[in-house]
Parts: C-alpha cells; structure tokens; sequence
C-alpha cells in the first residue's frame, strides 16, 4: 500500500490555496484519504473510492471529478492489522492503544474506524483567500458536535519527523453514514465498533531494525541540517 500525497501542509499553511490537481486525477491514485479543496473551503474525506466535501454551514456533499485540491493524502487502505472495540473509549485513551499495535513510529500508517460514537466533536476550514496565513483563517473555523452518530473515521499517522509534509501524529477526518455530517476531528467520546491500520509502503529501509526503532532527536536534526545545507 503505497500513500499518495499532492503538496505539503507547510504549502497549505503558507497560503497556497489554488487547487492543482483534480479530484478526477486524484481518485487514481487511491481510495482512501484526506485533504481539502481550493480555497480551503471544506474538509475532504475519500471514501471507498468516492469524494465528499464537509463545509462550514455544516453540510456535506459528494465532490465533482473537475473540482480541485490544492492538499490531499490519500491511499488504498489494506489493513494489516484490526480489532472490534467493544467496550466505549474515548479519542485520546484509543489513540494510545492505536499507537501501541504500531511496530515503529518512523513509519506512516492509515487509520479507519467504523462503528458508533456517543459524541462527535469536528471543524471545517471554511474558505481563505490565496496567500492568506492559515493560522488566522483557523481563528474562525467552524466547530460542530454531533450526538449518537455513526461512521467512518478515515485517515492517517504521521512520525514526527515528516511534520510539516503532513501533520504528526493522527490527521482524521469523518463521515457520517447518512453523509449529512463530517469534517476534520477534534475528539470524540464512546466509540465502538472496528478499528483498522494498515503500514504504509515507503521507500524506507522498513526491514531495518535499526530504523524501525530509532529514537530520532528532532530538534538537533533541524539544527544539523541547518548548519550542513
């Protein structure tokens, strides 16, 4: 399972927001995924080969081929790994068992969780102009809560060491099985229902030990590669 990735969040944080790859284009290369569209109006969640934009007037809809992605990851999701959760958890306490069925946190994994969630808490970027800071458009983003809701949780783990390229750790956005409601997820509370990861392919010495389990010192890297390019 390869991942597929058009721009980098630090573009997108920066202030480009010109779409520069269709959703038709984008849908090729997988069915899985994340990203938003250009002027980042909305939260994108690719779904079973179909795209889906969640707005800031809190509504949903199916996205057209022609439409455009300034940002956007996206894969086809094959799990390597899964569970049912029974019992209600909580975001933070099942990201860290998320986490702790991960072999190496050097590598990118997709996450997708399917079942019921007590309470849903997610926001919508809700449209810039180009070249205007992302830090100050997220000062008016759009927050929701949705009760009793079920669906799909879809996205991915990133390592540290690629923020920037993506965001670190877990970026997740969700879709309501009605597809009347979604967006980019700030929490949740008592969820249950089927949890799946799947290790993504990288041109990574994965096989490496070594890699796998280093233990990377982000801040002198940034220094080392400061003083060396």
């Amino acid at each position: 399972m390869k991942l597929f990735q058009h721009n980098t969040l630090a573009a997108l944080m920066s202030g480009l927001y010109e779409g520069t790859l269709t959703i038709g284009e984008l849908l090729k290369k997988g069915d899985f995924g994340i990203g938003t569209l250009s002027g980042i109006n909305g939260e994108l969640i690719v779904l079973d080969g179909k795209a889906y934009i969640a707005t800031g007037d809190k509504k949903v809809r199916q996205v057209e081929d022609n439409e455009t992605v300034p940002y956007a990851a996206v894969a086809h999701h094959d799990a390597t790994l899964s569970f049912q959760q029974e019992e209600k958890i909580a975001s933070k306490e099942l990201f860290e068992k998320i986490e702790n069925e991960f072999n190496s946190e050097n590598t990118f994994y997709t996450i997708k969780m399917t079942g019921d969630f007590d309470m849903m808490h997610v926001r919508m970027a809700p449209g810039a102009a180009e070249g205007e800071a992302f830090a100050k458009v997220a000062e008016n983003q759009p927050e929701y809560k949705e009760h009793q809701v079920v669906g799909t949780i879809v996205g991915f783990w990133t390592p540290e060491m690629f923020h920037g390229v993506s965001v670190a750790g877990y970026h997740l956005h969700f879709l309501a099985d009605s597809c009347n409601f979604g967006g980019h997820i700030l929490g949740f509370t008592g969820f249950s229902g089927k949890v799946e990861i799947g290790q993504v392919e990288q041109n990574f010495p994965t096989k490496s030990q070594n890699f796998l389990q280093a233990k990377f010192n982000l801040d002198q890297l940034k220094k080392d590669i400061e003083q060396a390019e």
